[in-house]
Formats: structure tokens, sequence, C-alpha cells
């Protein structure tokens, strides 16, 4: 019997199976803790307990490079403060409530974003101040305690006038609600925050850096061995391979994520049951500059 101890007991069931049955089970969007993420679900329930109803509630910017977990710990924090039953047979009640900047923001098209994700039948077409009063009822009337903004750098697409529309609208939000606002951004985000003082004070930046090679990225490559179906022990987190994860990743955890099932994918292909320097090499997979790259060669 093959020992499966390097796995989390969920994914022994998934090991077991041929290898080609694995392929197409591969886990997907799977959920891999780590200190910082672990801080900030930790600082966003203690805001969710304690910043609804103040006159000025605390706010919270999370930074990071694209695709490096920001988006992902909001997923998760939703999924722990899900929609429930309320006593109003009209709406359930929505504790937080999650819309991402449009990619052109617009007063009314940030309304109306809001209004889709409360499944309000209301479009665009509304007037301004229409869509922000029933905007306003609504996230009050379920109960909402807390407004995650994601994508909030697309700030920046707007002309320098509606870049100040928006950023009032958010200070009004603060204001009028009195629940704590959460948004999501790179580097971007906080430099259109900036651009206003007030707004800059009330909110709390909590950077999400770049992955290095050490102990805990280490730890972290551990957790992801422990969710990859595969019979022996990677021991990814040894100083070869981690280095190796670091570089081809480029220090992003979601590209970590896409090398480390591209990688898993060609060990089983091969018949193997373990990813070393070799299969990490051969898998289909492209770091981030070299994506840029051949596609600045195709424009030419």
């Amino acid at each position: 019997m093959v020992d499966l101890v390097h796995l989390r007991p969920e994914m022994h069931e998934l090991a077991a199976l041929p290898g080609v049955e694995r392929l197409a089970r591969l886990p997907a969007n799977r959920w891999i803790g780590y200190t910082r993420a672990n801080q900030v679900l930790a600082l966003l329930e203690r805001m969710l307990d304690s910043e609804p109803g103040k006159i000025r509630p605390r706010n919270l910017l999370i930074i990071g490079a694209s695709n490096n977990g920001k988006t992902t710990i909001a997923e998760r924090f939703l999924r722990n403060h899900p929609p429930c039953a309320s006593g109003n047979d009209d709406w359930e009640t929505i504790p937080v409530l999650a819309v991402q900047m449009p990619a052109s923001p617009t007063l009314i098209r940030f309304h109306a974003a809001i209004l889709a994700a409360l499944n309000s039948p209301v479009g665009p077409q509304g007037r301004t101040l229409q869509l922000e009063g029933l905007a306003l009822r609504l996230l009050t009337g379920v109960g909402c305690r807390m407004l995650i903004i994601d994508e909030l750098h697309n700030l920046l697409a707007a002309t320098s006038q509606r870049q100040r529309e928006m950023l009032n609208l958010l200070r009004f939000l603060g204001n009028a609600l009195r629940i704590p606002l959460v948004c999501l951004g790179t580097r971007e985000a906080y430099l259109a925050l900036r651009t206003d003082d007030q707004l800059e004070n009330r909110f709390q930046p909590f950077v999400l850096p770049l992955w290095e090679d050490g102990p805990e990225f280490a730890r972290l490559l551990a957790s992801f061995e422990a969710v990859l179906p595969l019979r022996e022990p990677s021991e990814l987190g040894a100083p070869e391979l981690r280095k190796l994860v670091a570089n081809r990743a480029e220090g992003i955890i979601g590209e970590v994520a896409a090398l480390l099932t591209a990688a898993t994918s060609a060990a089983l292909l091969a018949g193997a049951e373990r990813i070393d320097a070799g299969v990490i090499e051969a898998a289909d997979y492209q770091p981030p500059s070299v994506r840029r790259r051949l596609f600045e060669r195709e424009l030419r």
C-alpha cells in the first residue's frame, strides 16, 4: 500500500486513481493558507465585528501585484460570510457584498454594479441619483456590514474629473452607510487614493508582497504539495526546487499554482509520481515575463 502521509486526507482517494483520471480531476481554485493571507482574513473579521455603525469606520486597501492572491482572499472571506435568511421575506441578509470597479468607471456604472451584485433588476439606464438612492436602500435593507471593491486601480482609466467623482463616492458611501470599505488593487490603486488626503487617511494599506525564496515560501510549497495528487513526496520546499519554483513563477502566488498544476500534469503524463527539477522545466508553463515578450513579438 502506498504511503500518502504527505497529502491531506481528503486527497487520498484522488491519489489512488489511475493517472489519466487524476489528470482530469486536478484540483482547481483551491485555498492555500499562508501567513499574510491569514493575517488579512483576521483583520477583516475584526473590522466586520467592530467597524459597522461607527461615524468613520476604518477602511482597508489590500495592495498586491496582479494574480498575487488579493481576489482569492476576498472570495475566501465571502465564503465565510455567505448570504443567509432574514426575517424579511422580500430579501435575504447579505453581510458582505463584493463588487468590481468598472473598467471605465462612472457613477452610474458603479451603482449598477452594486445593484447587479444585489440581484436587482434595475440596469444602468437609470439616472445617477435614482440608482444611488436605490443602491443605498438595498444595501441597508439587506444588512450589508462590509463592502468589498475589487480592481480599484481601474479608477486610473477615468478622466481626472471622474476620478474625483468616484473618490468622492467612496467617501460618501462610508459616511452614509457607516460600514467599512475594503478595496483591492495594484500599486496604482494606492496612487489613486493618494490624490485625496481624506480618503488616504481613512484607508489602512495592507501589502501582499511578491514571494521570495525562504522559509515562508518553503511552507507555502509544502501546503501546495499536500493537495497535488501525486503518490510520492516531491519535497518542493527543498532549497533547489524552492528556488526554481520561485524564479519561474516570478514570485506571484497565482503563477506558483499554475506552474505546480502544469508540473503535476507533466509528471502524470510521464508516469511519474513526484515533481523534480526536470518535471518543472518540462511543464507546459511560461512565466509572465516570457508571455509578455511573446505577445509583444506578435505585435511587431
